[in-house]
């Protein structure tokens, strides 16, 4: 093209520089797509293919599950990252949470009685107002016939045995907490409905090794420019050979030295030039980071209280809670239990016991949904979980960060060999064979 518009000769000293600039500049390119390709976007993206929607229950397993199609025909692309959210967070259990103890311990880390203490100061507010409303929806006429100084001893009892009532709960929901709550479905839901967090976690704690992933497209490609050089003037081979399968070589393998450099080797070798994978050199740091995003976004108590509120097991939470507070109700009333089951007949009244017990429950949300509380155990969470990991080994470690891009890491390579497919046909086609 440059002979046709310009007249420029194709020398060698020409292919010596413009060679090495186009393998160069492909390589930073590859890498730079590549890590687009790992995060973006966050969403399906694509279009209906005809026919893909009644070929795809035919194709294999593996290829179904590829980031380029769906199962309603469409194909485009997810990021690497997000579309493995779920199993990204369940392998993130089995290697780091899984190990971090039992749901018990994690439980005892939050401290059950600073939960009760919660629990109890947001209860002391609403308390009055649902046993009046109870009472006078179950049997207004009675409540209505109380004198106000009994109305105030049934109050006053009640605020005097809520403390024990709450500390029970909470002593209960312990003991129960392996039957209440399932941390890794949790985890899993919590990453899937957001997989932006994910992006955010890796880009976070690997920041420096994909800034040096992405340079290093172009530290690798540009001295292969001149090897590409000899090549062509000492075989004589074709430049419309070497050239595009050139590029193909130069573009998957930059992609794979680079993820290589990150994650490989798993423990230090004394003949790999980087001794270890750039991000299990940063381990306790990465530790340190990883800890702070799981305690302040992913494993809260706001979370957790409503994994044990609405989560798929929220019913054994709630018939706990209603087998729970049922005796409490008549440990709160006290000596005025037997004068308020006669006066409102038992049937009245065991109802009464349930209605307490099911608008009690509303208590836990809200006390869970309070920030300052949720800052205050996200501290103790983060101690706990940084504690624990940072005795976790070097091949947990890498497996629990690599595994939502292991399975796809194949697609990147292909797309570092098809550009560098395209850069051998473009620098024939500007500066000729």
């Amino acid at each position: 093209m440059l002979q046709v518009l310009f007249g420029v000769e194709n020398t060698l000293l020409l292919e010596l520089i413009t060679v090495p600039l186009f393998t160069g500049i492909i390589g930073y390119i590859t890498n730079w797509t590549g890590i687009l390709m790992l995060f973006k976007p966050l969403q399906f993206h694509g279009f209906r293919l005809l026919g893909l929607k009644t070929l795809f229950p035919f194709l294999p397993k593996k290829v179904q599950v590829l980031p380029l199609i769906r199962y309603d025909g469409r194909l485009g692309w997810q990021g690497i990252v997000p579309s493995r959210a779920d199993k990204m967070a369940s392998i993130a259990v089995d290697k780091g949470l899984a190990k971090l103890g039992s749901v018990r311990d994690f439980y005892r880390e939050l401290q059950p009685e600073a939960i009760a203490e919660q629990l109890t100061k947001v209860a002391q507010g609403q308390i009055r107002g649902i046993v009046e409303e109870i009472i006078e929806r179950e049997n207004p006429q009675l409540w209505h016939n109380l004198p106000g100084p009994v109305k105030e001893a049934v109050h006053a009892r009640v605020r005097q045995q809520l403390p024990a009532i709450v500390a029970d709960i909470t002593d209960q929901i312990g003991e129960n907490i392996d039957q209440l709550l399932d941390i890794k479905l949790m985890v899993i839901k919590y990453f899937s409905a957001n997989p932006e967090l994910l992006n955010e976690l890796f880009l976070i704690m690997g920041r420096k090794e994909l800034r040096f992933m992405q340079n290093f497209g172009f530290y690798f490609g540009f001295p292969c420019g001149f090897l590409l050089v000899a090549v062509l003037h000492f075989t004589h081979w074709t430049a419309w050979l070497v050239l595009p399968i050139g590029g193909i070589i130069i573009g998957w393998v930059v992609n794979y030295i680079g993820i290589s450099l990150i994650f490989e080797p798993v423990f230090p070798k004394w003949y790999c030039p980087w001794r270890q994978g750039l991000l299990l050199k940063r381990q306790p740091e990465i530790t340190e980071l990883y800890a702070k995003m799981v305690a302040s976004k992913v494993v809260t108590i706001s979370n957790v209280g409503e994994e044990l509120m609405t989560g798929p097991r929220s019913d054994r939470t709630h018939q706990m809670l209603e087998e729970t507070i049922r005796p409490a109700t008549d440990r709160a009333l006290g000596p005025a239990k037997t004068m308020v089951r006669v006066a409102m007949g038992t049937r009245e009244y065991d109802h009464i016991k349930a209605s307490l017990a099911t608008e009690a429950t509303a208590f836990a949300p809200i006390a869970f949904a309070d920030e300052e509380f949720n800052v205050q155990q996200s501290e103790k969470v983060y101690k706990f979980i940084a504690k624990q990991m940072a005795a976790m080994g070097p091949d947990d470690f890498v497996q629990m960060l690599r595994s939502a891009i292991k399975q796809d890491e194949w697609l990147l390579f292909v797309h570092g060999g098809v550009l560098g497919l395209f850069a051998g046909f473009l620098h024939i086609f500007i500066f000729g064979v």
